[in-house]
């Protein structure tokens, strides 16, 4: 094999295959042999058991050496990730990679491309680390009707909500503490808004529902807009605030369309997703015979998502033994559900000025709406109070309208926020 990228993953790939020689031969019936390690720089400093001389500044010379069977791509980015992955296959190198940013647009292409070429391209650890998802999905789930996948697929995002949860910090001071920890990057934008989830939550709707669901059928917010306010909110009222992926099946006439998101949520601390802590992940995936699943565990990682890695390449080096490849469906093309359609409950908070009859015109433009009030509480902050709402199941549609109206009332300061709620109605 050839191993393209040697940050935390590669390291941790490598370190696996070495100290556990003897196992994946007693279960797999083959050696992994490492013969080429493609890096930027040949002279970044590198844990010890990364050895030189495998060390390689050339990606392409692993993809043309007719020596090596399996690519394994961990470098990230989409390119030029994604033309390394491309002409391996055309060189009838099986794939196995950990991109879920080029997965969650070009999946499709490359499916299509390994099984014109007769080779593999396996994936597990793009979405949720080392915990089996991506196989119990394709293989073990293959025969069960889903209805809906939806869960915490973001360790950074999960480690800041948690930190502002329990010990009281400002989403600032969090996000802080997040980079200072090394949960965080540098520039934290593709997780703190969304893109890392709504990459992830493209990968599972796809493999869960046998459709092609691009990241651009995603919608996406992030986590920029909760405040410490919410949560105190929130633990008044037995919540927490999560951010969710959901992959959820919307029956209709034609057999069904897809709504496929990434949003935070208030999520009951009964729920199993209300306990998920810090940087782990937790996805829960409901099916018509199975009823319901969760997966738990390290979404993230060197040696999680090495492990799931490794998985991947036992399974390419039994397919290459027995000279076979994974089963792989026809999948039809996905259709978005509008959202028109789509309901739920949401927390809704707006600064008014405190003065008579202002809870009368708020209130009034929810009735207008067909917004119906499960519960409201207000705050006073001197010349002007917080009006905190909870709502009953209502149409995503007129929760829009809704608060289009709310900002164009003299009365109203601003609107604090508008987040969706998690689970049944009490």
């Amino acid at each position: 094999m050839g191993l393209l990228g040697c940050g935390n993953v590669g390291a941790a790939l490598l370190k696996l295959i070495e100290e556990n020689q003897v196992s994946i031969l007693d279960r797999s019936g083959e050696e992994l042999e490492v013969v080429s390690v493609a890096v930027r720089e040949l002279d970044s400093v590198r844990p010890a058991w990364v050895r030189r001389e495998l060390l390689t500044d050339d990606p392409m010379s692993i993809v043309q050496d007719p020596t090596i069977d399996v690519v394994v791509e961990v470098m990230g980015g989409i390119h030029p990730a994604k033309e390394l992955i491309e002409a391996s296959l055309r060189a009838k190198k099986s794939v196995v990679t950990a991109n879920k940013a080029l997965l969650a647009d070009h999946y499709f292409e490359l499916e299509e491309l390994a099984e014109e070429v007769g080779k593999d391209i396996f994936f597990e650890a793009a979405v949720a680390g080392g915990i089996p998802l991506i196989r119990s999905l394709r293989v073990s789930l293959a025969g069960e009707q889903l209805s809906r996948v939806i869960g915490i697929v973001n360790g950074t995002t999960n480690f800041i909500l948690t930190r502002m949860d329990e010990d009281g910090l400002s989403y600032d001071v969090a996000l802080a503490l997040a980079r200072q920890l090394g949960y965080a990057e540098a520039d934290p934008r593709a997780d703190i808004e969304g893109v890392d989830a709504a990459a992830k939550a493209a990968i599972l709707a796809s493999i869960a529902f046998g459709r092609k669901v691009r990241f651009s059928d995603v919608s996406r917010e992030g986590i920029t807009k909760v405040t410490a306010s919410d949560f105190e909110f929130a633990r008044r009222h037995g919540f927490t605030i999560k951010l969710l992926a959901l992959c959820e099946r919307i029956p209709n006439n034609d057999g069904g369309a897809f709504d496929v998101r990434v949003f935070p949520a208030l999520v009951p601390r009964t729920h199993p997703l209300g306990g998920v802590r810090d940087a782990f992940n937790a996805i829960f995936v409901e099916g018509e015979a199975v009823g319901e699943l969760m997966f738990y565990g390290r979404g993230a990682g060197g040696a999680p998502t090495a492990s799931a890695v490794l998985g991947d390449l036992m399974d390419v080096a039994h397919n290459l033994r027995f000279g076979t490849t994974e089963r792989r469906i026809d999948r039809k093309d996905v259709v978005i559900a509008s959202p028109d359609k789509l309901s739920s409950r949401f927390l809704i908070a707006v600064d008014v000025k405190d003065r008579p009859g202002v809870l009368a015109q708020v209130a009034q433009v929810f009735g207008d709406n067909g917004i119906s009030i499960q519960s409201m509480e207000q705050i006073g902050y001197m010349s002007e109070a917080r009006l905190i709402f909870l709502t009953h199941d209502s149409l995503e549609k007129d929760i829009a309208k809704t608060l289009g109206q709310l900002e164009e009332l003299d009365a109203v300061r601003s609107l604090r926020q508008a987040m969706r709620v998690l689970g049944e109605e009490a």
